[in-house]
This record gives structure tokens, sequence and C-alpha cells, in this order.
């Protein structure tokens, strides 16, 4: 008898799942769906999420052309943003993604563009051999004494061809320049000169070739080479076009090297551990990041230090107290944050001293603290971040005592978006973890709020510890224009 298929639960697995045999729509809805519910949540899952997402949108989505794919992940962009605008990842990989679509359409443009030159240079083996030859001698029998013969003086500097001396020779030359007339030909009195058609009767008998000034050797420029030189050129081109490169690959591989970033990044930025991090050091956390505990664990390989944790009440205390009371629980959905329980066992089994403190208590430790290192929601571009409630808290108590802030995110985190309305990135909780509806006498007469994040000012950070490296906050700006394109920052307002 064939077991009963369970229902999966709706996340990001069974998302990623469903990706690979549903339709592309159907998929967008999905997330888009998961995204309002807050199934999927927190920077790194909405992140992974929407890469894959777009990976599959590039593969399957038909385009004639660069400017059709762009439209496509712009319109997919402005309905993921539009769930859930407060989380920013989803609009920062749509933003890294377009850059990479632009970036790789710029890179073919720029290719075809030197194919054309070639094409307009390179007309035959002797354009790039410009050998100027010596200028013949001039035949003349004109008098010394004649004024014609000072007319006829031979100029040594001037561009000038004789048309019997140098017929043969005018292949040497710029195909896409005809023989100059010599100024000297039209005073040639002798029989023994060449007859060369003045500029009079070149413009009046236009229909008649001149016998002499209409150059007849193989390397000077006639309608018939000209046509051909046209053809090797619209030849060139076509070529050049059937030849371009499939940008669909290209842009898939930078797709794939942003999901690889995103499962690298804790490893790169816990590189940088044993930098800031040194022995016998009290160190203040918050939170249960995964990246914070990754990079405490590198520096706990060499170095031995304490952690004070604080409990983050309302919204993860109740894993933090059952630390305390030896329960190990964890969270077992996709959210970017570990329960204490999983966050505080491999720092014990690593050799860390763990204290577990209430939030009321982070300013009378502060005094004691050599380093403060808090997670991050999301990063702004003016060095602000949006952090879990509590750490703008923990981040005054630090300035108070001139504790150093140090913030570790990936740069997946890092939003171009200036913060003019701190509000609008502030999302709100059950307000029922702060205060019970069994009070119900005092809940009718009151308002509870519960936000679950924070807005950090960049004052308070001193600081950033990316995948790149460490960052001031206010170096941010040069990541911003690095990782993102300026026509891309505001989204909503694409076509």
């Amino acid at each position: 008898m064939p077991s009963p298929s369970v229902a999966a639960t709706p996340g990001l697995s069974s998302f990623l799942r469903s990706l690979k045999t549903d339709p592309v729509e159907s998929s967008v809805e999905h997330l888009i769906s998961l995204l309002k519910r807050r199934q999927v949540r927190s920077s790194r899952p909405c992140a992974i999420a929407t890469a894959y997402l777009l990976l599959r949108v590039v593969s399957v989505s038909k385009w004639a052309g660069v400017a059709a794919l762009i439209q496509r992940v712009q319109q997919v962009g402005q309905r993921l943003c539009a769930a859930q605008p407060r989380e920013m990842a989803v609009g920062n990989i749509v933003r890294r993604v377009l850059g990479l679509i632009r970036a790789e359409a710029e890179e073919d443009r720029d290719g075809d563009m030197s194919a054309c030159s070639d094409a307009g240079t390179d007309s035959g083996p002797q354009s790039s051999q410009k050998i100027h030859p010596p200028r013949p001698h001039l035949s003349s029998t004109i008098s010394t004494f004649s004024p014609l013969r000072h007319g006829a003086t031979e100029p040594t500097d001037s561009f000038a061809i004789d048309t019997d001396a140098g017929m043969h020779d005018a292949s040497d030359f710029s195909s896409s320049r005809p023989p100059l007339l010599s100024s000297h030909t039209s005073y040639a009195v002798s029989t023994t000169a060449p007859m060369v058609t003045s500029m009079f009767s070149l413009l009046s008998h236009e229909g008649t070739p001149s016998p002499s000034g209409t150059p007849t050797g193989p390397g000077a420029q006639s309608p018939t080479t000209r046509g051909a030189l046209t053809a090797q050129h619209l030849a060139r081109i076509n070529a050049a076009a059937a030849t371009q490169r499939d940008l669909k690959p290209d842009i898939m591989g930078g797709i794939d090297e942003i999901i690889d970033e995103l499962g690298q990044v804790d490893e790169q930025i816990a590189a940088y551990a044993l930098e800031h991090i040194h022995s016998n050091e009290i160190i203040l956390t918050h939170t249960s990041s995964v990246t914070v505990q990754k990079f405490l664990l590198k520096a706990a390989t060499k170095r031995r230090f304490t952690v004070v944790h604080a409990e983050a009440f309302p919204n993860n205390h109740e894993a933090t107290h059952a630390t305390v009371a030896g329960r190990q629980e964890r969270d077992g959905g996709d959210d970017d944050s570990l329960g204490a329980a999983a966050f505080t066992k491999p720092l014990t089994a690593a050799g860390v001293t763990v204290v577990l403190i209430p939030d009321s208590a982070v300013f009378a430790l502060m005094s004691r603290v050599n380093k403060v290192i808090l997670g991050t929601h999301a990063v702004l571009a003016n060095g602000g971040l949006v952090a879990a409630a509590g750490a703008k808290t923990i981040a005054r108590a630090a300035r108070a005592h001139r504790t150093p802030v140090v913030v570790v995110s990936g740069v997946y985190k890092l939003s171009p978006v200036y913060p003019f309305d701190f509000e609008a990135l502030i999302e709100y909780g059950d307000p029922g973890r702060v205060f019970g509806y069994d009070e119900g006498d005092l809940v009718e007469q009151v308002d509870v709020e519960n936000p679950l994040y924070d807005y950090v000012p960049a004052e308070l950070v001193d600081l950033y510890i990316t995948n790149l490296g460490g960052h001031a906050p206010s170096y941010l700006y040069r990541i911003v224009s690095d990782h993102y394109r300026v026509e891309d920052v505001n989204l909503e307002s694409q076509a």
C-alpha cells in the first residue's frame, strides 16, 4: 500500500522544488503569495528565491532583444517588490540581474562595433602598408628663365603623384582616397610631358573619362572596386551579426554566480574574523544570525573570548530561554536566523563562554564590553541599517560608552535606496507578544505595537564587514555604485 503523500510546508524549499516543473508565470505568482503570507521571509531566503526565479525567467522566456528581456525582468521585479516592499533583498537581486544584463549587452555591442571597424579598415592586404614612394622626377622642357618654370617647381612637401610614373604605385596609398592631380601638370607645354586634363575640362566634360587623369591601375579606386568593397563590408557585418554571441548563457552564468555568492557570503565574511576579534575580549551580540555565528566561530578557532547574548524580547526570547533551560530547540524553517540553542551550542562547544542577558541589562554591561557585533536585515545607501528590534538601543548604549559597533552583512543586503521615510522601513509583528489579550480592560485603553525591526542611523555604526572586506559607513556609496546601475535604482519608475 503506497504511503499517503504529505503536503510540503510552504516555504523556500517547496518553492525551489516546484520551480523546476511549474510554468514561469505560476512560479511568479507562487513567490508573490509566499512573500505576502510571510512564508518566505528574511534577507537570505528572499534573495535565493528571487535569484532562482529570475534564472528561470531568463532561461525560459523568449525574447528578441536585450530590451525585451530587461522589460520582462523589470516587470517581474516590480511585482515581487510590491508584494513585500520591506524585503529589500528582493529588489537588490533584481537590480543586480538588470545590471548584469545591461553589462553583457554593452560588451556585446562593443564587440560588434570593433568587428565593423575591422571590416572597414581591413579592406585588403595592402591597406595596412601605407608606404609613400619617392616622388619621381618631373620631365619638362620649359625654359629655365620662363615664368612657367617657376610655376612648375617641384613641391617637396605636398602629396602629389605623377599620373605616368606613379600610376602603378597607386595601390600603395589608402584605398579610400583617389590620387590627387599634380598642380604643375596644367602648365606643361612639352609633348614629352604627360597631358592631364585641367579642372575646367573635368567640370565641363563629366561624362568623358580623362585618358590620363583617371587612374586605371589595379589598385586604383573605381566604381567597381568601391562596390566590391561595400559588399565586402556588408559581408563582414553580416558575418559578425550571424556569429553574434548568444547572451542567454552569459546572463544565466552571471545569475549562477550571484547564487554562489549567496551560498559563500558567510564564509567570506568569517575570513575577516581574526582581524577584528582578539583574545579575552567580551563581545556583545544580538539575535541569532547565521552570519554572526560563523563570524564568531571562525574567531574561536584561535581566540578565547566571551559572548554576551541579549535575549531579543519579545520576538526571539523564547528560543533564548530554551537554551538556558537546556532544551535543544531549533526552528526548522527557512529563516535567516537560527534558534538560540543552535546559536550557542557550537559556540560553547568551541570553548566560547556564552552569557544570556535580558535587554534591560544591556546598558549596565556595556561598560565592560569591548566590541558589539550585530547582524542586519538590510543596509541602506547612506550607511544606516535595518536590524532586529533592540539593535538601536544597543547601538546607542555603545555610543554612550564609546564601544565600537561592527555590523556583519553580505553585499546582497546593501540597497541603493535612501531612507527618506524611516517608518516605511519598519515591519510590525503580533502585539500579543508584548501585551496579552487576556488583559481585556487594559487592552482597550492602549495601543500596543511590536516592531520587528529598528532603523539604526549611520552615525551609530563604526564599521561594516562584508564579503568584500571592512568598510566605513561613508564608503558604502562606492559599493552601491559598483553593484547597481543608476537606471535601475528606482524599480517603481520603470516602464
